[in-house]
């Protein structure tokens, strides 16, 4: 069974010699929780002194505004509807620089848009852990997102408990519940298909429902 001690020495024994930083990925399907794990690592590893900031994939998304142009708005979350290359630059950038502040996007659930500069990483940071539904994707640029990561973990959730919490976080953030319900069919399910197929792939699979996490919203 793998406990939060584990995991933390798992990402100390991950640090370099030379004093850089360890990047951890946190990949999963939509809904499987990978915010709620990605917060509580974050929170277990600076207790443990290892100071760690948590950096979603999510401010990444295209504005709204791009994804109408686009003609992308309707299936808002699919992958090419981020700006991967983006998420890459800001990765490998984590990793090189250590001298200065590095700001990070952030998303609100509220805007359903990404903020930009909202999260700083400061030069402290031993560890940052970031989590999206893509890191495991093997093409570009998601197949150089991956190399960029020291190691990319599965945020694994029961199906059933999955799709539940996924359609009640629409409901939450404005969508009517038949609306919410045809998204998860139509838009998210599709995508979690994808990512699925790639849990293998992981260097860590998570039975969240297994971790002492908060219970999730």
């Amino acid at each position: 069974m793998t406990t939060p001690g584990l995991l933390v020495a798992r990402v100390r024994d991950l640090l370099p010699a030379d004093g850089g930083r360890v990047v951890l990925g946190i990949a999963g399907c939509p809904g499987a929780g990978k915010s709620t794990l990605a917060g509580w690592l974050a929170a277990r590893l600076t207790a443990a002194g290892l100071p760690a900031v948590q950096v979603p994939m999510d401010g990444f998304h295209l504005a709204d505004v791009e994804l109408r142009r686009l003609g992308r708005l309707g299936r808002k979350g699919a992958i090419d509807t981020f700006d991967g290359h983006g998420y890459l630059a800001l990765l490998r950038r984590l990793r090189a620089d250590t001298g200065a502040t590095v700001y990070a996007p952030s998303f609100d659930r509220d805007l359903e848009q990404p903020i930009a500069g909202a999260i700083p990483v400061p030069p402290a940071a031993r560890v940052v852990v970031t989590e999206g539904n893509y890191l495991l994707i093997p093409r570009d640029p998601w197949r150089q997102v991956r190399s960029a990561l020291t190691e990319v973990w599965y945020a694994d959730l029961d199906d059933r408990l999955r799709l539940d919490r996924l359609t009640r976080r629409h409901v939450r953030h404005g969508k009517a519940p038949e609306q919410a319900a045809r998204w998860v069919a139509e838009v998210d399910e599709p995508n979690a298909a994808a990512i699925r197929a790639t849990r293998d792939t992981a260097d860590l699979v998570l039975d969240v429902e297994a971790l002492p996490l908060a219970p999730l919203p």
